[in-house]
């Protein structure tokens, strides 16, 4: 049966629920079966049904992810891998030859910047770094030398400064560069950089669009269909590919990503004003607060300001007593469950950035705010800072 629910018309919950999901023409089934087949039989040598040859080059539960991502970002094409890094690596490996230049802002997941400086790096490719909040900083790093590609996370991880978007593309397009967005902490619930702009959107699937720790996923979305192609070209010849199970658990994710979201936010906020209003803490950094520097802008591309909350604590030492003594608030990597984590970004998710010029302060400390109750968090919180 044609699914007929992708329309852009649609709203974004009714296409997080109902894009690629059309029910099962056998049987009737609401939700699509998931296809672990590997192989496909076909009608004749080079005989294809609906283009499926083996579980490399494309999976029908992956290809309704696909779609269900590219309806919800707002682009023409959509690409499910098996990671984050991996999609990132598809992607740069798509558009860069060696010789070419990647500006990279100075607050960013330190995976991302490892795989530039250290994988891509001795194959040839230049990596340069600015504060891409500062437009103006963008614009003389771009007069100086050109960029293939300026990459930008906004929030930014873990000091969730705010790119603007918009204007971070005019500059980008003028001076011939591919502009790139790590959408994960945002998800397109919050912010459809596509939208404002941007030429290509990257996640961690792993994050709020799996949304419940027990899937590890990455995605591209592309307008461009020549960008595309490309891509999907080594999607296909390195085989980077998500699993059948991966995508499924995370298109189940993505049918409920606008409800945690809100609540995500909601209670990140109230985090956020209980931390902002206590003597133990130096600072907090959340756009959410009219203090943020960001916050404007950030109320002027984002519909929430999100769930991931980050805070100074003065010292590296009371940093990781803190990180050390919440409960429910637990010790681990990641961010974008249902749970809410705490993380140590020196010595845990930012470790390959010590030492450069994003290295993250000693002192700051990152949360992952869940959609538990929000005043058991906050107890925890304030039990924690009690113990420093």
């Amino acid at each position: 049966m044609t699914d007929q629910t992708d329309s852009s018309t649609r709203g974004f919950d009714s296409l997080a629920v109902h894009a690629g999901q059309a029910f099962d023409p056998t049987t009737g089934a609401v939700i699509p079966p998931v296809h672990f087949s590997t192989t496909y039989a076909q009608d004749g040598i080079g005989g294809l049904r609906q283009g499926y040859e083996y579980g490399r080059s494309g999976n029908p539960t992956r290809t309704a992810l696909q779609t269900q991502l590219a309806a919800i970002e707002g682009g023409r094409h959509g690409l499910s891998f098996s990671s984050g890094l991996a999609a990132e690596d598809a992607l740069l490996r798509a558009v860069l030859k060696p010789g070419d230049e990647v500006l990279l802002g100075n607050d960013v997941y330190g995976g991302t910047y490892r795989l530039i400086a250290r994988i891509l790096g001795p194959w040839g490719i230049g990596l340069r770094i600015v504060d891409m909040s500062d437009l103006d900083a963008v614009a003389a790093a771009l007069e100086e030398r050109p960029a293939r590609v300026l990459w930008v996370e906004t929030p930014s991880n873990p000091l969730l400064r705010i790119t603007d978007i918009a204007g971070l593309a005019r500059l980008g397009h003028d001076a011939g560069a591919l502009v790139v967005v790590d959408n994960t902490f945002a998800s397109p619930a919050l912010q459809q950089p596509l939208r404002l702009g941007a030429d290509v959107v990257v996640h961690s699937a792993t994050k709020y669009l799996g949304g419940h720790s027990d899937v590890v996923g990455g995605a591209v979305v592309i307008d461009d269909d020549a960008v595309a192609e490309s891509v999907r070209f080594l999607q296909f010849a390195a085989g980077a590919v998500s699993g059948p199970l991966d995508a499924w658990l995370t298109t189940r994710g993505i049918k409920t990503l606008s409800l945690r979201m809100h609540k995500h936010s909601e209670n990140a906020a109230a985090v956020a004003d209980f931390l902002d209003g206590h003597d133990r803490v130096a600072r907090v950094y959340y756009p959410g607060l009219p203090a943020h520097p960001g916050h404007e802008l950030a109320a002027r591309q984002m519909s929430r300001f999100g769930g991931i909350v980050s805070l100074a604590l003065g010292d590296a030492a009371s940093a990781r007593r803190f990180a050390e003594s919440t409960r429910l608030f637990q010790l681990a990597e990641s961010l974008g469950g249902v749970e809410s984590l705490v993380n140590y970004p020196d010595e845990m998710t930012h470790a390959s950035v010590r030492g450069t010029e994003l290295a993250v302060p000693e002192d700051v400390v990152r949360l992952s705010v869940g959609i538990e109750s929000v005043q058991d968090l906050v107890e925890d919180l304030a039990n924690a800072l009690a113990a420093l």
